[in-house]
């Protein structure tokens, strides 16, 4: 295309962009003087441009960038920014006037296009959102402070949507497409990525980010906001440091990640901390961390690296402690194994309704190991490996909150026995807000015997129950 050519194409942008600018300069000036502007000169004073202004140049000049750019998009980050910036000075050189301060926002929304997430990066901004649920073009909703709520963030269409899905895999080094229509992925924050595309989503491509903090929520935030009570913490800190080992089990979004990176606080200094995730999304202050991460299949199908085959080889690598993200499947049995040969303390985390509904689905996923072991086998696996069963709920009002503490205590027939050694108490509230005490069910736990041996002082007062209360639960 010659320079002429060129000029013409870009002159209706340009003209766009210098009656924006005129209306945008109007209202600045109207806004200056409001205090001594006649009700006539208000009527007169033209009105604000439609948000779809801006959106409108926007996307003009993010066609005319890709054109420009071409192959360059599978540069570097910082390459594609200065392309950007150089982009944006050159085509507003043509004959528009924008200040530092605008041509910088043009800029930061052409780059987030480009590499970043689009319209959803004010929301990945945000240090308050934990999700961002895209359902359609108009359709995005987060959650905030526990709750979901709708957000004013637009996309063009279902392509532009699918664009910025496509830009995600591509940064991760994954495909997706009619072909793959799926994506689970993690962003280099640590955020966890899910998406699909039609003919899988009916109604369009859909788009579910899980964010995580930078910073760990450390027990004394997870008390601060309610979580569990301070009998609770120093029950689970004494667990902790005496290598029982511990399950925490609940719902999704209820918290279960967070408060297992908050046990693990306990954990001491000195020693061998391996770590297992599907992603990786622990935080932990000790010193001596090894992290692995299980690996999905390239594009040809090859190379996957299941939390089994790490769970298997972490057993090789000298650990004091063995922490699972979240056991799901077959590994279950080698986590089992694993915690009745010599590596006490290891902890992890279970989706599950309730306590019961945990040590069923954990039956269940030893049978996914493909060995036909019988049921009262499995459940003798279970109580001889895991000593503390934490249950985590996320409430109506959007408050997370450990629902009960049980200590496991043995088999009695086919049955595995419980005793609930804290449980949270509902009772009326007011408003949205849910009611309710932690309280002890007056049960002592076998800890106590432990503490005992090692001739340290047994916190009986925390276990008391309430006045009126059963003694247990």
């Amino acid at each position: 295309m010659s320079q002429e050519d060129e000029r013409s194409a870009a002159q209706p942008l340009r003209e766009r962009l210098r009656r924006s600018l005129a209306q945008t300069g109007s209202r600045r000036l109207a806004q200056r003087v409001v205090g001594r502007e006649t009700p006539a000169r208000r009527a007169e004073r033209p009105e604000s441009p439609s948000p779809s202004g801006y959106h409108e140049i926007k996307s003009a000049l993010f066609t005319r960038l890709l054109e420009e750019l071409g192959e360059q998009t599978a540069g570097s980050e910082e390459q594609i920014r200065e392309t950007v910036r150089a982009f944006v000075d050159r085509v507003l050189d043509e004959g528009v006037a924008l200040n530092e301060r605008e041509r910088t926002r043009l800029s930061e929304d052409l780059t987030d296009e480009v590499v970043g997430l689009g319209p959803l990066a004010p929301l990945m901004a945000d240090p308050a959102v934990t999700d961002i649920l895209v359902n359609g073009p108009t359709q995005v909703y987060i959650e905030r402070f526990g709750s979901l709520e709708p957000t004013d963030v637009r996309f063009r269409d279902d392509d532009h949507i699918r664009r910025v899905i496509e830009r995600i895999a591509a940064r991760v080094g994954r495909r997706i497409d009619l072909a793959s229509p799926l994506l689970d992925a993690r962003l280099p924050d640590g955020s966890r990525v899910n998406a699909t595309l039609p003919p899988i989503s009916i109604d369009g491509p859909t788009l579910s980010i899980r964010r995580f903090g930078h910073r760990r929520l450390t027990q004394d935030d997870l008390l601060s906001l309610r979580e569990f009570s301070p009998e609770m913490l120093v029950y689970l800190d004494l667990a902790v440091r005496l290598k029982k080992n511990v399950l925490i089990s609940g719902g999704t979004g209820a918290g279960k990640s967070t408060l297992l990176g908050a046990l693990a606080e306990s954990i001491p200094a000195s020693e061998r901390v391996v770590t297992i995730e599907d992603a990786a999304e622990l935080i932990l202050d000790q010193p001596h961390v090894v992290r692995l991460e299980t690996r999905p299949a390239n594009i040809e199908g090859q190379g996957v690296v299941r939390q089994r085959e790490l769970v298997i080889n972490s057993l090789r690598m000298r650990p004091d402690r063995i922490i699972v993200g979240e056991v799901r499947g077959g590994e279950a049995l080698d986590m089992l194994q694993a915690m009745n040969t010599g590596h006490e303390g290891s902890l992890s985390t279970i989706h599950a309704n309730g306590p019961r509904d945990a040590l069923s689905r954990l039956e269940t996923m030893v049978l996914m190991s493909g060995l036909e072991l019988p049921s009262r086998a499995i459940r003798e696996q279970v109580v001889g490996a895991i000593q503390v069963l934490v249950h985590v709920r996320r409430y109506e009002d959007g408050v997370r909150r450990v629902a009960s503490v049980s200590e496991i205590v043995g088999l009695e027939g086919d049955a595995i026995l419980t005793n609930d050694i804290f449980v949270f108490k509902r009772s009326a509230g007011s408003g949205r807000r849910v009611g309710g005490d932690f309280q002890a069910t007056g049960v002592v736990p076998r800890l106590a015997d432990d503490l005992r041996e090692r001739g340290e002082p047994v916190p009986v007062e925390i276990f008391r129950a309430p006045p009126g209360a059963p003694g247990r639960a």
